[in-house]
């Protein structure tokens, strides 16, 4: 598989917030959102090959009983199957971080599905396939039908919480479920839009998500 990187931290963001987990990260992405904060998986696809013996090892090598596998979209990833399968055999909490796109049969203790407002649209010759692709109601049913899981929608402006609010009412999702999350990757932008949207998670009843490892390390990698 070509991993990005793969590395031991804590989860930055969702219902797991705060929790120890070692973070496989795969290359390649079949979207191209405008504010992606991994543009080295999307927009220039880096990594390196390696077996999942090695990818494995390097898990076992932490003493964390969470793994999160993201991208990326890890959905594409030619071996995910037999790689959450692995690490379902090592008894690991295993969450997939995803855009809700393509559907496969893994093994996953959480689906965190990140399904792409308008807000993520590029300019450029990469619009039009974006749009096309960035929400896909069958591919979103059958995650939330399967598995347990979190909606976690990044935020950018006000506007884009009628766009939200028909997608969660379309898809008939949990509020308790819906996670929100302000749009960037410093945090002066991440405290100046999540005051206003802390709000109105505590109106409408979403829940609200920091990005926690951007507070504690900034925009970096492997963390």
């Amino acid at each position: 598989m070509k991993i990005a990187e793969l590395f031991y931290s804590i989860q930055g963001e969702g219902s797991l917030v705060g929790v120890p987990s070692v973070f496989i990260r795969t290359s390649g992405c079949n979207l191209r959102c405008a504010w992606c904060d991994t543009p080295y998986t999307s927009w220039q696809p880096e990594g390196t090959e390696l077996s999942l013996d090695q990818i494995l090892d390097e898990v076992k090598a932490h003493p964390a009983r969470h793994v999160v596998v993201t991208g990326g979209e890890p959905m594409i990833a030619p071996e995910i199957l037999p790689l959450t399968e692995r690490l379902r055999a090592l008894g690991l909490h295993i969450t997939i971080e995803t855009a809700g796109t393509v559907f496969a049969p893994v093994a996953c203790d959480l689906m965190s599905i990140s399904p792409k407002l308008s807000n993520s649209t590029p300019a450029g010759s990469w619009s039009a396939q974006h749009n096309r692709l960035r929400i896909q109601p069958q591919v979103l049913a059958e995650l939330m039908g399967r598995y347990d899981y979190q909606l976690k929608f990044v935020i950018a402006r006000r506007e884009d919480m009628e766009e939200l609010r028909a997608i969660v009412q379309f898809l008939g999702a949990r509020r308790e479920c819906v996670i929100l999350m302000p749009e960037g990757i410093d945090s002066e932008r991440l405290r100046e839009r999540g005051l206003w949207l802390a709000e109105i998670c505590k109106e409408e009843g979403f829940r609200f998500s920091p990005r926690l490892h951007v507070d504690l390390w900034g925009n970096q990698r492997g963390v």
